[in-house]
């Protein structure tokens, strides 16, 4: 990402809230044959310390096609983002800086080798996912509510570890202008415009705390 230190997430536990709220992931390899993407969800597996591990799973033959466990890998958490109108700016009386339009987004880079976990692995982490997501729901469903149809379907799954070496990780919700401005860019994001985003907004609203 774009070198901006007043927008740098240095903190693990940070990084860690933005992977539990935004489990839907884009994985990137750099392979042989060229850059290979996919779209995964991930869970975060809880730790005390600033480790930050995560666990997924890829169908068949994605672990081919990625060649995973044999380099580093980029996962890349996406949080809330959205379009910025100078015109907010301009609404809240700042006429300096040009008519300049922005995005404000909350974004991690991850980086590891995956481990590839073996069966028993793959469907307990498979039937925690599953869990983990439906927990919300009045009338949840679990894998065991028909395991051995849950089995078959593992088998064309690939589950895998990712502890993360590093991550470059990017907090951009309008630190750089002034109060009232903010304020305006906030109101609006919360309002009913079209840009309207109120999980932006709170984010903003995080970052002034």
């Amino acid at each position: 990402m774009r070198h901006t230190p007043h927008f740098i997430i240095d903190d693990a536990d940070e990084v860690k809230r933005l992977i539990r709220e935004n489990p839907w992931a884009t994985i990137v390899s750099n392979t042989a044959t060229g850059l290979v993407a996919s779209h995964y969800p991930v869970v975060l597996e809880e730790t005390d310390d600033d480790t930050i591990s995560l666990v997924s799973h890829v169908g068949r033959p994605d672990e081919q096609l990625h060649e995973l466990g044999q380099h580093e890998i980029l996962v890349i958490v996406q949080g809330p983002h959205g379009y910025i109108s100078p015109s907010w700016a301009l609404s809240a009386g700042m006429t300096s800086g040009g008519i300049v339009p922005t995005w404000n987004h909350v974004t991690a880079h991850l980086y590891g080798t995956p481990e590839i976990l073996d069966d028993a692995e793959n469907f307990r982490v498979l039937g925690e996912l599953v869990d983990h997501f439906e927990q919300r729901l009045e009338t949840p469903v679990s894998l065991e509510l028909d395991e051995e149809g849950s089995r078959r379907v593992a088998k064309g799954t690939v589950g895998i570890r990712l502890r993360v070496t590093r991550f470059d990780a990017r907090a951009k919700l309008s630190q750089n202008k002034a109060p009232e401005v903010v304020d305006r860019i906030v109101s609006e994001l919360e309002g009913d415009g079209p840009y309207a985003h109120p999980r932006l907004a709170a984010e903003m609203r995080r970052a002034r705390e």
